[in-house]
């Protein structure tokens, strides 16, 4: 294949690398960025170069950067900044200043670097990666976690002061010996003038804008004016020589409270997804490898200095100023430890201004891509240091001691599910025993629900016995495992035949399964969806007799489809075939009540 080909071509190798690149690392666990990085890495000038015009795929990958900070903007409304003030202004503004200082101080006197590019050097690596870190929390289930919520908080007043940065490196630059005071004031109110500008003329112009473009009922135009806007007001600030990122920003925060602003968030969403991908292959291909090859214990003690700095001032910070515990303080730190996104833009803005070298610029961008690369590997061993360190809570002897008396019913699990069939079975006084392994959900199930309640697992028979399981009416299994639950099923109907068991199902196919070991499945959601589903016919204008006779009608014609699928499961193309024709049936029986 040759250098040097078409645009056509150029972008079937983007798209051929990033869609190998990325499921890959992805099921390492390295996250999509890293996935890009690496695309962008094999197929730059100095692997494989297949693509060799790095300058012309990083301003066009550029525009990623600018719809991430629009979309930044856009949910940057003012009640939620209020809601998570101390967090955001204040814990996020404790690590940006408190890391800025540290790295740029070690800039400084370490490495000496001059004041201007060492205040650039500390607050830009002082910055986390906003991808990285929400996605490695998304996927581990932490976003909710005490530092999950934490790290968001900081990250989002990273991307706020990742804005201001942005545009005071041009600033910086111009406070060198050969730049007058003068120019440096000419520049500051070049910069203050542009964005007023975009503030007053966007609070007058862009919802008019809207408000018409929405008459026209084209969703091709209203995309083309969403792009119009954002690249438009981008290209403004950029002739003005400010950060393209900062007018994008100014544009999002300007429409944050408008009617427009989930269409428009909707709209730039994919452009957004696909650019900023495009923007890491373009870092990866920027990469200096042999820069690596040729100083590779510099690059590497620069990596891991970046990260020992950062994870001890973020440990720090989230034990001192955010209140977390000393393992949740150190998962923090894994999650932010690594440089992030908006230090690339801040960097290359550096170097184009003249504050860095071509050298500095290869061992920043080196310094960040690796340590991106490492810490997932990090949080990985983290995670398992920290729950091999976690010590196994012991179990009270009165939480094993079941005190069954003689229960009707017998519920194994409290969570959601059980808690809410035990409180309405204690309302009605009938008595029961719940069984749960979780010491936790005892402790705190019988602090607030006060029910009876005892540590055990429903599929060693010896604890069957000890709930007098024999004795009872009705098994309810509310386990949240859906393996769990079939063989609680199967364990109870073997040594208690005659026994009722009501089991939770997750969906469809574990109706079957439940069903094949002699259970009764009660799908989780189903309910609750029927409940939403009437009440939405009732506010669109049926009755409310004929919104329960339509959720009545469907529930019969479900059923009838479920039991019927439940004969061919095994056969998948007569399940999809089934369901084809249980909606073509659904329609026509509705229709009929229609006429």
């Amino acid at each position: 294949m040759p250098h040097e080909g078409s645009l056509l071509q150029t972008a079937v190798i983007f798209l051929l690398a990033a869609v190998l690149a990325v499921p890959l690392a992805k099921r390492l666990q390295l996250g999509a960025m890293l996935g890009y990085l690496l695309a962008g890495v094999v197929i730059g000038p100095q692997a494989l170069g297949l693509v060799h015009d790095t300058e012309r795929v990083a301003h066009i990958s550029e525009l990623g950067v600018v719809l991430l900070l629009f979309i930044i903007g856009l949910e940057l409304s003012p009640k939620r900044l209020w809601l998570m003030r101390k967090s955001v202004f204040g814990v996020g503004t404790a690590q940006v200043l408190l890391t800025g200082a540290v790295i740029g101080a070690i800039a400084l006197f370490g490495f000496s670097q001059t004041l201007p590019a060492a205040i650039v050097l500390g607050l830009g690596l002082a910055l986390s990666s906003t991808a990285l870190g929400l996605q490695s929390l998304a996927e581990n289930k932490q976003l909710n976690a005490p530092h999950g919520r934490l790290a968001f908080a900081i990250l989002l007043f990273q991307d706020i002061a990742a804005i201001p940065l942005i545009a005071l490196v041009p600033l910086l630059a111009a406070t060198g010996p050969d730049t007058s005071s003068g120019d440096s004031l000419e520049n500051g109110l070049k910069v203050f003038a542009s964005i007023a500008v975009v503030i007053i003329g966007g609070r007058y112009l862009l919802r008019p804008v809207f408000r018409t473009v929405a008459r026209a009922g084209l969703p091709e135009v209203s995309t083309a004016t969403a792009l119009l806007v954002v690249i438009g007001t981008a290209w403004l600030m950029e002739q003005a020589g400010i950060s393209m990122a900062l007018g994008a920003f100014l544009a999002g925060l300007l429409l944050a409270d408008s009617e427009y602003r989930h269409e428009l968030e909707s709209q730039i969403e994919p452009f957004k997804g696909l650019l900023l991908g495009l923007f890491f292959i373009s870092v990866g291909m920027g990469a200096n490898l042999h820069l690596l090859l040729e100083m590779p214990l510099v690059v590497l003690g620069l990596t891991l200095l970046l990260v020992a700095v950062k994870l001890v001032l973020l440990v720090s910070t989230g034990r001192l100023a955010g209140g977390l515990s000393g393992a949740s303080a150190l998962q923090l730190g894994m999650v932010l430890a690594a440089g992030g996104e908006f230090a690339f833009v801040v960097f290359k803005l550096g170097k184009d201004q003249g504050l860095f070298d071509t050298q500095t610029y290869d061992l920043l961008l080196m310094t960040i891509t690796l340590s991106m690369a490492i810490t997932p590997l990090l949080m990985i061993g983290c995670a398992r240091a920290l729950k091999r360190a976690q010590p196994v809570r012991e179990v009270p002897e009165h939480y094993k001691a079941i005190d069954a008396g003689t229960p009707r019913v017998v519920i194994a699990g409290m969570g959601r599910m059980g808690q809410i069939v035990a409180r309405i079975l204690r309302a009605q006084k009938i008595p029961f025993v719940a069984l749960e392994t979780s010491v936790d959900a005892i402790e705190m199930t019988r602090m607030f629900e006060q029910v009876p309640v005892f540590y055990g697992n429903p599929l060693r028979p010896e604890v069957l016995h000890a709930a007098k399981v024999g004795e009872a009416e009705y098994f309810i299994i509310t386990i949240d495992d859906p393996e769990a639950a079939i063989r609680s099923a199967e364990r109870v109907k073997r040594l208690y035949p005659h026994l009722k068991v009501l089991a939770r199902a997750r969906n469809r196919q574990h109706v079957h399964k439940l069903a094949d070991v002699g259970a009764e499945p009660i799908r989780e959601t189903y309910h609750s969806s029927l409940e939403m589903a009437r009440r939405a016919l009732v506010g669109l204008g049926l009755s409310d007799e004929q919104a329960a006779d339509r959720i009545a009608r469907f529930t019969q014609h479900d059923e009838e489809v479920l039991e019927a699928q439940g004969q061919v499961r095994d056969d998948r193309a007569k399940v999809m075939q089934t369901g084809k024709e249980a909606r073509v049936e659904l329609e026509r029986l509705f229709e009929s009540d229609a006429g």
